[in-house]
């Protein structure tokens, strides 16, 4: 697998696994959500800044981001999408 695919399956992987928005990790990480989505679909080659901000609002350290799937494990599943109900 291409470097550049698998720091993208990660940063997905560890941000559904944390419940995260790309919305909330881009908050969190400090940069556009849109950089976010393009960054989970390859479309996008972060630098090393990038990858630190985003290991930190993933809470893990950078080698995390590298590391390969286990054989026949499945693509991340996407969060539930929507507005959620209002708090009254």
């Amino acid at each position: 697998m291409r470097a550049q695919a698998l720091v993208a399956r990660n940063i997905r992987r560890l941000r559904v696994r944390l419940g995260l928005s790309q919305e909330a990790l881009a908050v969190d990480a400090a940069i556009d959500r849109t950089y976010v989505s393009r960054l989970e679909r390859g479309l996008e080659n972060p630098s090393v800044l990038i990858l630190e901000k985003l290991a930190g609002a993933l809470q893990v350290s950078i080698p995390e981001l590298f590391v390969p799937p286990v054989k026949g494990e499945a693509a991340p599943q996407p969060l539930k999408g929507g507005r959620r109900p209002r708090m009254r």
